[in-house]
């Protein structure tokens, strides 16, 4: 993913990507219904700038923790991006696929 230099937020990286992902993940579940995570890949084509700008208009996201998910999917190949039922992920994967994103959805058990 990114294959544009690296943006400011790179910048904020400070080696603490587990504690980052642990954090990031804690969304509240918006919805009555089956709990699944919302998983975006890292891949070739898209910029730190459009991977965060997604983020932020889809998923309404503000652009520190925006920044912190694309860096955690650089550095480890992928990140959840949300969770919830799978009655409110399914528009939001569909959106950030349509942008050009590699997201899913799995069920959390």
């Amino acid at each position: 993913m990114f294959n544009n230099q690296m943006t400011t937020a790179h910048k904020i990286y400070n080696h603490t990507v587990e504690e980052l992902e642990e954090v990031l993940v804690l969304d509240e579940l918006t919805d009555v219904g089956e709990h699944a995570q919302l998983i975006v890949y890292n891949d070739e084509e898209n910029t730190f700038d459009w991977v965060i700008e997604c983020f932020m208009d889809v998923l309404n996201h503000p652009m520190e923790q925006s920044e912190q998910l694309a860096l955690l999917i650089h550095f480890k190949g992928k990140a959840t991006v949300k969770t919830a039922s799978m009655k409110v992920l399914r528009p939001l994967k569909d959106a950030l696929t349509d942008r050009g994103l590699s997201a899913v959805i799995e069920q959390i058990d």
